[in-house]
């Protein structure tokens, strides 16, 4: 028998998000008919020509129909909730073996994985972040970036973070990257025959993968950062709203359980739409169950809600000297006592921008690819997750890097 899912987490968050969304309009109705449209600048016009369309509308008609598309609303929304709980299908592939090993951290050879037989290609490192779960590169059969690069021409070797054990929870940011990280690039190295390997880095990833360049420069033959926050005020000029309040309360929570958990960084994922929830599981409710798109949805959320907690010296750092102070572009971030630097990078880099990026902002990405000499760039028209497993990945993001790669 299949358990339930427990996500999307937090799902009380979710569950009371829906709810003020789904009676949001009969609340703004109660407040038109009183009179009072505080429209905002955007919805002016639109609300403007809402008013004079209601006047010639029986006012308790139209309320009681859109009470009516409110309920039929959430109801789609719980259904698609329940179904994708309850659904049978769970990601099958299983990970390559590991060449190395540290605790729950292991670096696996997705050259293994190639279909013509383990992979003699390149060794390309391969470090996603430290929040998510790494298989977002290895989704499902039709959705595997490692895959794909193993099939063409490159031996993948991925640092999976694992789930971090009370050893890594008293880590701090300069042991990921100075001892682990560094650790997993000597063993590439190694593997290519004591030759340089190009470093891929996913998020996050490639955030520690620029401090790895600062330490080993000699080992890294290329720099591939994809979706890479650097300017941590770039988006909106300053920190995310109602951090430095928050601060606080985040401090304490770090310090009574030694971790930033799970659930508070779901939460803050959640911020940043709050609309997002509402909008897939609607949808979901209207797929087929058995559809390959339908598989697909859940192989995604279930990673969304399988993260692993942060370390509380590295949540400090993520959270108050990136996001609050932002370190890393005012050159006051350093890593094992070396300021890191992008101006001081000298092998070629790719920085991938996607143009509909929610998570990290085009602009926070792109001031990392100006400070580093002669870096390009490639822009893909989809978000920050969609570009590694969306329809368009393959065309939009796989194929262009490989090319790049195979000239570097």
């Amino acid at each position: 028998m299949t358990s339930q899912r427990t996500g999307p987490r937090p799902l009380p968050l979710h569950l009371m998000a829906a709810a003020m969304v789904s009676t949001s309009s009969s609340a703004a109705l109660s407040l038109l008919k009183n009179g009072w449209t505080p429209w905002s600048e955007t919805l002016k016009k639109a609300g403007n020509a809402l008013q004079k369309d209601l006047a010639n509308v029986d006012p308790d008609a139209f309320s009681a129909a859109l009470t009516e598309e409110q309920n039929r609303r959430h109801a789609r929304f719980l259904d698609g909730l329940k179904k994708y709980r309850s659904h049978t299908f769970h990601r099958t592939l299983t990970a390559p073996p590991a060449i190395w090993q540290s605790g729950p951290i292991r670096l696996l050879d997705y050259g293994a994985t190639s279909v013509k037989g383990p992979s003699e290609g390149r060794p390309v490192l391969v470090v996603p972040s430290l929040v998510n779960r790494s298989h977002i590169m290895d989704l499902t059969t039709d959705h595997s970036f490692l895959r794909y690069l193993a099939e063409n021409g490159f031996r993948p070797l991925l640092m999976d973070w694992g789930v971090p054990g009370p050893l890594e929870l008293r880590k701090s940011l300069d042991d990921y990257i100075a001892a682990d990280l560094a650790a997993a690039l000597d063993v590439a190295v190694d593997v290519a025959g004591g030759k340089p390997v190009p470093v891929i880095g996913y998020c996050m990833g490639g955030t520690l993968a620029v401090a790895l360049s600062m330490l080993e420069p000699e080992s890294i033959a290329a720099l591939l950062l994809l979706a890479t926050p650097w300017d941590f005020h770039a988006d909106n000029g300053g920190p995310p709203l109602g951090l430095a309040e928050a601060r606080p309360g985040l401090e304490a929570l770090i310090s009574a359980l030694g971790y930033l958990p799970v659930d508070a960084l779901q939460a803050m994922f959640f911020s940043i739409d709050p609309l997002q929830s509402w909008k897939k599981f609607q949808a979901f409710a209207d797929m087929p169950p058995n559809a390959p798109e339908a598989e697909t949805f859940i192989a995604l959320e279930d990673w969304l809600n399988d993260g692993v907690p942060l370390a509380a010296e590295v949540a400090r750092v993520c959270l108050f000297e990136w996001f609050l102070e932002n370190t890393p572009a005012q050159h006051e971030w350093a890593v094992a006592g070396k300021a890191v630097d992008p101006a001081r990078i000298s092998c070629p880099t790719l920085g991938v921008l996607p143009a509909q990026d929610r998570l990290v902002p085009p602009a926070s990405a792109q001031a990392l690819i100006e400070a580093i000499p002669g870096a390009e760039s490639l822009s893909p028209q989809d978000g920050h997750i969609g570009m590694m497993v969306g329809g368009k990945a393959k065309a939009q993001l796989w194929s262009p890097l490989t090319a790049w790669l195979h000239k570097h």
